[in-house]
């Protein structure tokens, strides 16, 4: 039965001594940098960069460090959401008693997962942005729309002058994640035991009622911990699109160092701010294991 009491954090020797070792290697790379690079701190430049007054407006505002890392939020949320649907789809497949879906799924795993992610955005990025997007003219239908409307695609995705190349990063990170989802739903399927397939069969139930009735539920309560630890490394991977020009964390922070040269000060604060991201996420996946784990389905195994 799961412990619904977490045993208290304690902190041992080995903690101490993990932590001065770090933080001595903080000290000596400092100092290092310092002495032998001879490189000037200047830590006063970077809340600009955070957050900044804006006088005609009257107000604070969002510096492009910020809204470089809200663009990576909106880049990773929208990924999810398609990776999903992918993911699910090409999951079940992997699982059908279709030749043809087993085949598909394989393949489209198989090849994904084997590519290498900066060959699918440049890939996707070309083909996309430069043959299928000029002839949807999606920037062209934004820019006629009101204001108000343009503001309110600008806020959930990109400005319409850079919505072809947001759009096109969403879909190649939404392939690449869901080869990965797919495989997540299927162990997730595969891991309930035989015995939910016969007894439900034997209920008169048809492979579609028993996919959707027993076996994907008690499947579900095994994805979603890893589907939330698969939503982490999205954030994480969203950094590639960076050398496609899609205006997140990354690549608002290249730009700054190219214009600032405050290499070090720069590059911390985006790990910080990444850090704070995915350490935030982190421990909301955590809590959701936790529930998941404490609900009925789970007691006395």
């Amino acid at each position: 039965m799961y412990r619904s009491r977490q045993k208290r954090w304690s902190i041992t020797p080995l903690d101490v001594i993990v932590l001065a070792a770090l933080t001595a290697a903080a000290v000596f790379v400092v100092l290092g940098i310092e002495t032998k690079v001879h490189y000037r701190w200047n830590w006063s430049a970077i809340p600009q960069y955070l957050v900044r007054y804006d006088v005609q407006a009257g107000s604070w505002t969002p510096g492009v460090l910020i809204q470089g890392l809200m663009t990576t939020i909106r880049l990773s949320v929208w990924t999810t959401f398609f990776a999903t649907l992918i993911g699910v789809l090409m999951g079940l497949w992997r699982v059908s008693p279709r030749l043809f879906q087993r085949m598909v799924g394989a393949t489209f795993v198989g090849l994904v997962r084997n590519t290498p992610p900066l060959v699918l955005v440049f890939l996707f990025y070309y083909f996309l942005s430069d043959q299928i997007m000029p002839l949807l003219r999606l920037e062209e239908v934004l820019h006629r729309q009101a204001p108000f409307i343009q503001d309110m695609v600008g806020l959930v995705a990109a400005s319409p002058t850079r919505f072809n190349s947001f759009l096109s990063a969403v879909i190649t990170l939404s392939v690449y994640e869901g080869a990965y989802i797919a495989e997540i739903v299927r162990a997730g399927i595969r891991s309930i035991d035989r015995g939910q397939w016969e007894a439900s069969a034997a209920l008169g139930l048809s492979r579609h009622q028993q996919m959707r009735h027993v076996i994907l539920p008690q499947a579900a309560q095994r994805i979603l911990p890893p589907m939330a630890g698969q939503f982490i490394s999205t954030i994480k991977d969203s950094a590639i699109v960076s050398v496609i020009s899609v205006q997140e964390l990354t690549f608002q922070g290249m730009e700054l160092m190219a214009a600032t040269y405050l290499t070090f000060e720069i590059w911390i604060t985006i790990t910080a701010l990444y850090f704070v991201l995915t350490f935030g996420c982190s421990r909301a996946a955590a809590h959701i294991e936790g529930a998941i784990r404490r609900s009925p389905a789970w007691v006395g195994r």
